[in-house]
């Protein structure tokens, strides 16, 4: 789960959490914010009970983002622990949910957050959930910001993606949806908003841009308040899971079989090498 703060991100995950436990499939959930005060859901990992998010900021004296990017560093030098606890679990859950910091940055930017969801993703079917604040989407400007970060997440973890449009009980996310459908509409949209005109020609064009992308978005309209648009959220996992398996999958393989060929290459090369030195210096005598 990736969103911008104040996005409804964990309220989200409880949300989630609520639903699949009416459904008895309880989820397995770790809590990878360090600086959260608490959280509405029992998380079964948490990075708090390893790494404490203030006193790394007083240690290595650092602001509120550093210290919360130490933290997860730290936290991740532990990874093979947390995979091995989470794959002891595998057998007892269908679903393990990861709620990440609200400052998005960190953890889709950093080394840190690459390696835990490249670790998770060679090990099992992986899904990134992006969640959108509808309401503050709802002005074009915002809207595009939202949707430039959200498909910079994608081809920066390119993991199967799925856009969540939260807090539908207050404003629908229809809007959006014609938006992404029809340029025209954008357009129109665009124009009415005075006070961003000096805006309107990059924004224009970056919606040129998109096009694409939103072609093959898994969009859904959720409200973490209400439950409002949970079975459909659920019908685009289980369509992401599906891509992991025949798109992300092979591909990894291919990785892989690739990495293992240029290193059976270069250790080849280096035999090679060490014939040759040997084959020189055969006969010769060697000074004591």
């Amino acid at each position: 789960m990736i969103g911008m703060a104040g996005s409804g991100k964990t309220t989200l995950m409880q949300r989630i959490n609520a639903y699949l436990h009416e459904r008895k499939s309880p989820p397995y959930i770790v809590n990878l914010d360090p600086a959260v005060s608490k959280v509405p859901f029992q998380a079964n990992i948490d990075i708090r009970d390893t790494v404490d998010y203030k006193q790394v900021m007083k240690e290595y004296n650092l602001g509120p983002n550093g210290g919360i990017l130490t933290s997860l560093n730290l936290f991740t030098t532990k990874l093979d622990q947390v995979m091995e606890i989470v794959d002891k679990r595998a057998g007892d859950h269908r679903y393990f949910l990861y709620d990440t910091p609200g400052q998005i940055e960190i953890f889709t930017w950093s080394a840190s957050g690459a390696i835990i969801s490249n670790t998770l993703a060679a090990t099992r079917p992986t899904v990134v959930v992006y969640v959108v604040d509808t309401p503050r989407t709802a002005s074009p400007a915002t809207f595009m910001s939202n949707m430039m970060y959200a498909c910079s997440i994608l081809y920066k973890t390119q993991l199967p993606f799925v856009l969540a449009f939260n807090k539908t009980d207050v404003v629908s996310h229809e809007f959006a949806l014609r938006w992404m459908e029809d340029f025209e509409q954008f357009q129109q949209a665009l124009m009415r908003q005075e006070e961003e005109r000096f805006m309107n020609s990059l924004i224009h064009s970056m919606s040129l841009v998109l096009d694409e992308f939103y072609n093959n978005l898994r969009v859904v309209g959720v409200s973490a308040m209400t439950g409002q648009g949970m079975d459909e959220f659920f019908v685009k996992i289980k369509e992401a899971v599906t891509e992991y398996h025949e798109e992300f999958k092979p591909n990894l393989q291919r990785q892989i079989e690739q990495k293992q060929a240029a290193e059976r290459e270069q250790k080849a090369d280096q035999l090679k090498q060490l014939m040759r030195d040997l084959s020189v210096t055969e006969g010769k005598e060697v000074d004591l």
